[in-house]
């Protein structure tokens, strides 16, 4: 019975974490059944330390099991040891539980389910060897050869045990087999995650930097020409990075109603519209777009990079437009530790940062001040500023959950998307646009709008493809599968009072590319080699490594038009090819694919070593 219930825990884990198809590579599911089998054996017979120690070892890995299924139904990997660190910012996020709720499979509980019964059988059959001694007695000739057996056994599983997961959790080649189990085996991934990011990740050593800038030159995308360079040199800067801001919004409508006239009204004129950007965030999801966003580089799947790499020196958007004259200040409307950003924004270049501290909590939705209050107050703020100033905005009201009061919203929803995290997340964007159009307005009354640029931007998707119920409203609503080409999808406007001109851009960018494309309309020269991003406004080339939700490995190509999703299993012959403009499956092109694969994974790394050596700092001017 309890190896039966073993084999259904295994598969009820694979199952959740969406791995069944990679049950072709046979030791997966056969190293987590014989790691369970061999604490068993272990334990069993060793009285009542044996019993304790199977009840730990045994709901700690249960446990494991349960963080991995709720990770992967929203990430789609399995967490790492550095999701430690994240615990304080993630508590946060989680408030009351709807955060959790909105956005995790509740049936990630199945893993739990079994832990009682195995407590049950294991106790029952310990005491059943017991007796059994006991009634042995009169013949120890049987009972020494009964325990001679029973102890071979347990030594050869925990040897077979023992050797697999030394072999798959100790070879760090790039043998394509094994790091199939690496990825996707719940022991050897673990075993791996520890020996690869305890302790000692951030190195100084020397390195080549003409090696780097020669590798950087290979694959990081070029821009060529001088298109709109200037044009809105000398004028403020507002950016906005608005929280979890899909592309698909824009100029829709749903029930008869339009979901952003405001911002519809605003692409008709004086606006590029970039409608093929994309979201390049880590696990610090939010602080993680904010950081590509200014910097041009990467994140990482290790850890939010506002406090990995804290400490270094950057050169990025702030740190320009202050070399101008620029006064620099960013305004939040929640605790000014959240994502360490009272600490980050000092080595970022900001002058000022403006949290919930400083303004007058006069209306809250969700987890801070509203984007309406918040955008209110700031102008106020700005109003009194010394021109010209760059001020970075970011917006809360429009985060999962997305409850939002009753009284603040304006969207009649259908009956059927009402108490729906679909029906949720319209509301709150069509309350994100009415707070934009107020902006403007508010700017204009301030006398800031006509010398002001305004840009803004999503951090990173807003409705995620692996949750049940999102896959059907979103799949209903689009009447097409919700897939990777629009959940990853998220929208940069950028308007220009006075340009007389309004077009859409078609290239393929994201937040990396933010900073060399608002330089080159600022008239800005970028001052230090380490860009790996363009400026979309002089490129006809595209293209994107992806970190988080389709894994390391997987890109955005615009050449060929293509969304790659790496393997589950970390494999490029497992992985999927979607069509950018429709999201349709694609034949995988196997050459191209590992090509792309190749450099996608080039510029994480670049981007890794730029960040990991501190480069930044030899070419600094301020």
């Amino acid at each position: 019975m309890a190896f039966i219930i073993i084999l259904l825990k295994t598969f009820i884990f694979y199952w959740q974490t969406d791995r069944l198809d990679m049950m072709s590579v046979w030791e997966v599911p056969l190293l987590t059944i014989l790691f369970f089998v061999c604490l068993w054996f272990f334990c069993k017979g060793r009285g009542r330390v044996g019993a304790v120690l199977f009840y730990v070892i045994y709901t700690f890995f249960t446990i494991l099991m349960l963080m991995d299924a709720a990770y992967s139904s929203y990430f789609g990997k399995y967490i790492s040891v550095n999701q430690l660190y994240q615990l304080g910012s993630l508590s946060q996020i989680a408030g009351d539980g709807n955060v959790i709720g909105a956005a995790v499979n509740p049936l990630c509980v199945l893993t739990l389910l079994d832990l009682p019964i195995m407590f049950f059988f294991f106790h029952r059959h310990r005491n059943h060897d017991g007796k059994k001694e006991k009634d042995s007695n009169k013949n120890e000739k049987k009972i020494r050869v009964w325990k001679i057996g029973k102890r071979i056994i347990h030594l050869a599983v925990y040897v077979i045990s023992v050797i697999s997961f030394i072999y798959y959790g100790f070879n760090f080649t790039e043998e394509r087999y094994v790091q199939k189990v690496n990825h996707i085996e719940f022991f050897t991934y673990h075993t791996n995650d520890l020996l690869v990011n305890v302790g000692g990740r951030i190195r100084r050593r020397n390195v080549d930097e003409t090696d780097i800038q020669n590798r950087m030159k290979e694959v990081v995308p070029q821009s060529e020409g001088e298109n709109y360079q200037g044009i809105a040199k000398g004028k403020n800067l507002i950016l906005i990075q608005i929280e979890s801001f899909n592309d698909f919004v824009i100029g829709a409508e749903y029930n008869g109603q339009t979901l952003t006239p405001n911002i519809n009204a605003l692409l008709k004129k004086d606006t590029f519209y970039f409608d093929r950007f994309y979201s390049t965030t880590g696990v610090g999801n939010t602080c993680d777009a904010e950081f590509a966003t200014l910097n041009s580089l990467y994140p990482n799947e290790i850890r939010e990079c506002y406090r990995m790499y804290v400490d270094n020196t950057y050169q990025g958007l702030p740190w320009m437009l202050r070399e101008q004259g620029y006064s620099t200040m960013a305004f939040h409307g929640y605790v000014k530790t959240f994502w360490n950003r009272d600490e980050a924004y000092k080595n970022q270049g900001i002058q000022r940062y403006y949290s919930q501290d400083d303004f007058d909590m006069t209306e809250i939705s969700g987890f801070g001040l509203t984007d309406k209050k918040m955008f209110r107050q700031a102008v106020d703020i700005l109003k009194t500023k010394q021109e010209p100033f760059f001020s970075y905005m970011i917006t809360l009201t429009n985060h999962i959950p997305y409850d939002m009061p009753q009284e603040l919203a304006s969207l009649t929803l259908k009956e059927e998307d009402k108490n729906t995290t679909f029906g949720r997340y319209l509301q709150t964007i069509r309350y994100t646009d009415e707070a934009i159009g107020e902006l403007i307005e508010e700017l204009k009354e301030a006398g800031l709008y006509d010398n002001t640029m305004i840009a803004f931007y999503g951090d990173h998707q807003g409705l995620n493809k692996e949750t049940p119920e999102v896959q059907r409203s979103m799949t209903r609503y689009l009447g097409k599968e919700y897939g990777f080409d629009e959940m990853l999808k998220i929208p940069l406007v950028i308007h220009i009072p006075g340009m007389g001109e309004s077009k859409t851009i078609t290239t393929v960018g994201g937040e990396i590319d933010t900073m060399p494309t608002l330089a080159n309309l600022m008239g800005l020269e970028l001052p230090q080699p380490y860009v790996l991003g363009h400026d979309l406004l002089n490129t006809k080339e595209g293209f994107l490594a992806q970190i988080s939700y389709i894994g390391k490995g997987s890109f955005i190509d615009g050449s060929s038009e293509q969304i790659f999703e790496i393997g589950k299993d970390g494999s490029v012959e497992n992985g999927q090819v979607y069509h950018i403009p429709d999201g349709s499956s694609m034949n995988l092109n196997m050459e191209l694919c590992m090509k792309n694969s190749v450099r996608a994974l080039k510029l994480l790394e670049l981007s890794r070593e730029i960040l990991d050596n501190n480069l930044i700092a030899n070419y600094v001017t301020h």
